[in-house]
């Protein structure tokens, strides 16, 4: 966020451990297994998704070609690992990375088989493995269509709209091998993906640009919600792509994380003035401004009935009308993830306020859900300010860490109540939507 004195509010370095695009055999698709899956090896878990994925594909594809006909992979699907690299791609000589990619000169589907999908099913489940592999089938998808002419994010983010649509058929009960799928394995599977997003910086113009991941969770949500056939009709002119390169050598240098008081006060300055205007186009009734109070673990402010996120280090007291936070843990948020999580944790008690202020619910899933889109809103204002020098703005990286945050703190559990996906569904609409969008 660049803000007063040229302030900036950016992400915190990632690593990125899979480009999912590519260049690839012989070995026939592995056939689909019945029932539920217990814990399967990396490699069955790739070939029971690849199975069912062709499955989908051989049934929606003529929803997308006018009725032509689906022809699955040619090539077969390749493990690799370091001593037995991937089959070489046209004229690109095979050579081992930790990657995931499909070659459409050769048809097929590679993968690594040592580190990447290993390590993808131990840390995030057998879910993310086959969003992998339903990602790169996407490829071949497009390879069908002979869709070539658009720029790579365009294509990447097509791909992992494509993945949604196979998983929205998966939740809907038409796979023999993804049965029962939990909202805590989706979103263990979106905490997954946001490894696999753009080092923060890239511009969405780049060559090999695969998306920031709130704009790749966003095609993959909708896949979900619209299936193949709006997918389908992506283009340079239709996506909403948030990810913007680095204008100062000194942001990219650091990552532009603000020291963590200095951002707790610009934010805490900026969402304040934000509802001070939005407040009354919502309600019709002037703002009254918040009092925010940090606190320490063992001295929290008395507060009878608190509206708590955060496992209570953070909440709104609608007795008292003020915010609290644990200056401990907030501080901790941030040496996680970034300043911009304490912008979320932060615009998120600003609209607890404002709901308990016009006589509206924050509990249950629509409570949390009109919360997470009033917050977004905010973010929306953030997105269309310019490039003044005195106004605070959104910059590379900022997306990916409200949504890191949000997942950290909203992914779904056994209980009741919003899933991280449906949260960051509302978040991302009051983001692209603005204010009117949670009306």
């Amino acid at each position: 966020m660049t803000g007063h004195r040229a302030r900036t509010l950016l992400a915190a370095g990632a690593v990125v451990l899979v480009v999912l695009t590519g260049c690839g055999g012989t070995k026939s698709p592995p056939s689909a297994a019945t029932g539920t899956m217990a814990s399967l090896p990396p490699g069955e878990v790739v070939n029971l998704a690849l199975s069912d994925i062709e499955r989908f594909w051989t049934a929606t594809y003529p929803t997308i070609s006018g009725g032509k006909a689906f022809q699955p992979i040619q090539g077969g699907y390749h493990p690799y690992t370091q001593s037995s690299p991937p089959p070489a791609c046209g004229g690109e000589e095979g050579v081992y990375q930790p990657n995931a990619f499909y070659c459409p000169i050769g048809d097929f589907i590679a993968w690594d088989a040592e580190k990447l999908i290993p390590q993808l099913q131990s840390n995030f489940g057998q879910l993310l493995v086959a969003l992998v592999m339903a990602h790169e089938y996407g490829h071949a998808v497009q390879h069908r269509q002979g869709v070539t002419d658009q720029p790579t994010v365009v294509l990447e983010q097509q791909a992992d709209c494509y993945a949604g649509a196979w998983l929205a058929d998966a939740m809907a009960g038409h796979s023999g091998s993804f049965k029962g799928i939990t909202p805590a394995q989706i979103d263990d599977a979106l905490a997954g993906m946001l490894l696999l997003r753009d080092q923060p910086g890239t511009s969405a113009t780049n060559e090999g640009a695969h998306g920031n991941a709130f704009d790749r969770i966003r095609a993959l949500q909708d896949g979900v919600q619209n299936g193949a056939v709006k997918c389908s009709g992506y283009n340079a002119t239709n996506l909403p792509i948030t990810e913007v390169p680095f204008t100062r050598e000194r942001d990219a240098a650091t990552g532009g994380n603000l020291p963590y008081d200095e951002a707790v006060d610009t934010i805490l300055k900026d969402v304040e003035a934000y509802w001070a205007k939005a407040y009354p186009q919502l309600t019709g009734q002037p703002w009254k401004p918040l009092t925010v109070q940090p606190f320490d673990p063992s001295s929290a402010p008395a507060c009878p009935a608190p509206d708590a996120i955060a496992g209570g280090a953070a909440f709104y007291c609608p007795d008292g009308d003020f915010i609290a936070y644990d200056d401990q843990k907030l501080r901790a948020l941030y040496e996680q993830f970034g300043d911009n999580a304490v912008g979320l944790i932060l615009g998120d008690l600003y609209a607890r306020a404002v709901q308990h202020r016009r006589g509206q619910s924050t509990e249950g899933s629509s409570g949390q859900l009109a919360v997470d889109c009033l917050n977004g809103s905010w973010t929306y204002d953030l997105l269309h300010r310019g490039t003044q020098t005195d106004a605070t703005t959104l910059s590379p990286g900022d997306l990916d860490e409200a949504v890191g945050a949000l997942l950290a703190l909203g992914r779904a559990t056994g209980g009741s109540g919003a899933s991280g996906f449906d949260r960051i569904a509302a978040y991302r609409n009051g983001v692209l939507n603005g204010l009117s969008a949670c009306k």
